[in-house]
């Protein structure tokens, strides 16, 4: 089955929903359900990537752990477990008709329409599950991952962990990242980034940031209020296998303009150089030297072309998946 055409974007067909495949136009919901009215979600964003050995998924299985950590930190008790949400996407692409697409499944609080629940108390609502793919491609531009981006250093700055939890990947948390964004794009640059309540460098409105000092790669510690990015443990492992110096730590401000490089990470992302924050150029204005070797190295692995470090297994096959379950049933 063939994806459907959106304008010039191709949308998978079907959409699981709670253990069942619905058409992408019957998965709806209620205006009054609790996740429209108080941002109650939980969500992933993952890539199924064309490599030289078959449609796979990148880190499938991390990506839908951190899925049910986040329900688990919103109280969300999904009645699908982290196998399920796996099983459940490799049977979306592989009946898609889509060779690569772009993964998110939510967990969300909907509504009980026999006994309806208006208030901020989630426990009355529903929790249901959903995944949707589409084929999206350069989420900052094709040209951006070798060109870099322009950003700026946000007003807006990035919520704290003991207001809103960083560790979970939660629909209301992106309210504070469309600020971040929409500043952005009205001010001229591609992306924006923000500061913690501190004053420290925390990541972009949706990716992780890194810096290259005196050849050394420097990132926020996972206690700056930072989501722990998949990409990001996956340039940190990738970094310490091509023997890069790893530093995480908190970086000021200003730092971000002394830097030799800057580079942003992130499932929609990718890996993709930062040219200048604030109009200040950042080291010789384009992709450096181990921006692009860690690059590089990231592309290989992802499209299976090179083994992940260390000998692990980040690669999901569908069609590997798929015979699988046919040899089994």
């Amino acid at each position: 089955m063939a994806g459907k055409d959106v304008a010039t974007m191709k949308i998978g067909p079907k959409v699981w929903k709670n253990g069942k495949f619905l058409d992408w136009d019957d998965a709806r919901i209620h205006v009054m359900s609790h996740v429209v009215n108080y941002g109650s979600s939980v969500f992933e964003g993952i890539r199924c990537y064309e490599t030289s050995k078959g449609s796979a998924v990148f880190r499938l299985t991390e990506h839908m752990q951190r899925l049910q950590n986040s329900a688990k930190i919103y109280r969300m008790d999904s009645a699908f477990d982290r196998q399920a949400f796996c099983d459940a996407t490799v049977e979306l692409i592989a009946d898609s008709g889509l060779e690569s697409c772009y993964i998110r499944p939510l967990i969300m609080r909907g509504l009980d329409e026999d006994k309806p629940s208006f208030g901020v108390n989630p426990f009355g609502s529903p929790v249901d599950a959903y995944i949707a793919i589409w084929q999206w491609g350069k989420y900052l531009g094709e040209e951006a991952i070798e060109n870099g981006i322009d950003v700026c250093v946000s007003s807006w700055t990035r919520i704290t962990s003991n207001s809103m939890p960083a560790m979970a990947k939660a629909g209301a948390n992106y309210m504070n990242s469309q600020l971040i964004k929409m500043e952005a794009i009205l001010g001229g640059f591609s992306e924006g980034i923000a500061l913690d309540d501190r004053g420290y460098v925390s990541e972009g409105s949706g990716e992780n940031i890194f810096l290259v000092n005196g050849g050394k790669l420097i990132t926020p510690p996972l206690g700056a209020s930072i989501l722990p990015g998949i990409t990001r443990d996956s340039v940190l492992q990738i970094a310490r296998e091509l023997g890069i110096e790893i530093v995480e730590t908190n970086i000021q401000r200003a730092a971000l303009y002394l830097a030799d490089e800057l580079f942003f990470t992130g499932t929609a992302a990718e890996i993709t150089p930062i040219r200048s924050v604030d109009r200040i150029t950042v080291g010789s204005g384009k992709r450096g030297e181990i921006t692009q070797m860690i690059q590089e190295k990231f592309f290989n692995i992802i499209l299976a072309q090179s083994p992940a470090p260390f000998g692990a297994q980040w690669h999901t096959f569908i069609a590997d998946s798929e015979e699988k379950k046919t040899a089994s049933a």
